[in-house]
């Protein structure tokens, strides 16, 4: 469902595809979390969308922004000096590790040997992948991030003046509902850190994009449990992926072997999420278009590329012309950006902030 302003910026676009950031949207949003999480830091994972109108809005809220490049950190430290800056990600280059950062998340014993082979002073944060359940995860990132319990104890005598240990970070998983981030969190602070990154993974449903996830709950929980701790969490898509709207038009309605199919202009390699998450991308249609259509029937929207994989929901029913405008919802967060732009090289969509 849209609103009203995102609905007559999709009715008054001159060009399609495009992308309409709804920026108070994001602001009601952000300050909601901020205020369920009283007492605990709160960092924004730029990975999820740098777009710097969206960071200029987050940066009123967040305690610091997370990045995991060299690009991403020149990036947030050109549009917010001064911001504190965790920096994460394996795989760090040796610039990389000179990089000037609030924190740094070590993912080594190794990285952390080169760490200390720079020079600089650094405050940092161990990785842990620990052994823990993780069930009912969208994404569990294990197998090359972190490090295991053998290898932080390797990493704790390495620590002195200069290079300091401040505390644990973990990122166990995507997808999370309250509850079981919260039995999580308490499993990890059995660990003996004054400070704790308990990293995102906030629940998103985009089958039921009107189910959040409890900030409330996740805030007075977190509470409760660290008392005496600092705690720090960092999202990304839970912050950003509501705010975002993919814009496009009708170009073609068919049936192939019974099966109807709406054309729509762009693609995938502008709106990769629905292809590398397997789901069906909620939308609106607005009726806009007067030519060739289907009605009250199951429908799959797809794009212009030459891939059969170019597919943004499938037999959804619903009723398309040609002309109509569809607004994909729910594309700001790992959206645009970690999309294959290039890909047959058609025109990049236009992006639109929209403003009180």
């Amino acid at each position: 469902m849209i609103g009203p302003r995102v609905r007559e910026a999709a009715l008054g676009l001159a060009e399609a595809p495009a992308y309409l950031y709804d920026l108070p949207a994001l602001d009601e949003h952000v300050a909601s979390v901020r205020r369920a999480l009283e007492g605990v830091e709160l960092y924004y994972a730029v990975k999820a969308n740098p777009d710097p109108e969206l960071l200029r809005v987050l940066a009123a809220y967040v305690d610091g922004f997370e990045v995991s490049s060299a690009g991403e950190h020149a990036h947030v430290t050109v549009l917010f000096p001064g911001m504190p800056v965790a920096l994460g990600g394996p795989g760090k280059t040796d610039a990389e590790l000179r990089l000037p950062h609030h924190r740094i998340h070590v993912e080594s014993p190794n990285e952390l040997r080169r760490l200390l082979g720079t020079g600089l002073a650094a405050d940092v944060l161990l990785r842990l992948n620990p052994d823990l359940p993780v069930e009912g995860a969208a994404l569990t990132m294990s197998g090359p991030f972190g490090m295991d319990e053998d290898d932080v104890a390797a990493c704790l005598p390495l620590f002195g003046d200069r290079v300091r240990l401040r505390g644990l970070h973990a990122h166990l998983a995507s997808g999370l509902a309250a509850p079981q981030l919260l039995e999580l969190a308490r499993a990890l602070l059995e660990q003996p850190y004054e400070e704790v990154n308990l990293g995102g993974g906030m629940a998103v449903s985009y089958a039921a994009p009107e189910t959040r996830f409890d900030w409330g709950a996740y805030g007075a929980g977190l509470a409760s449990l660290g008392r005496g701790r600092r705690l720090r969490i960092e999202p990304g898509r839970a912050l950003t992926v509501y705010c975002g709207y993919y814009a496009t038009k009708v170009v073609d309605v068919k049936r192939v072997r019974g099966q109807a199919y709406a054309v729509v202009l762009g693609g995938t390699h502008h709106l990769r999420t629905p292809a590398t998450k397997g789901h069906d991308q909620p939308f609106t249609i607005l009726p806009t278009g007067g030519g060739p259509g289907v009605t009250d029937e199951p429908v799959t929207f797809v794009g212009q590329l030459c891939t059969p994989k170019d597919v943004f929901a499938q037999r959804i029913v619903t009723s398309a012309r040609v002309g109509d405008t569809v607004v994909f919802e729910m594309a700001g967060a790992y959206a645009w950006n970690i999309s294959h732009h290039d890909f047959l090289m058609h025109p990049k969509p236009a992006f639109h902030h929209l403003r009180a």
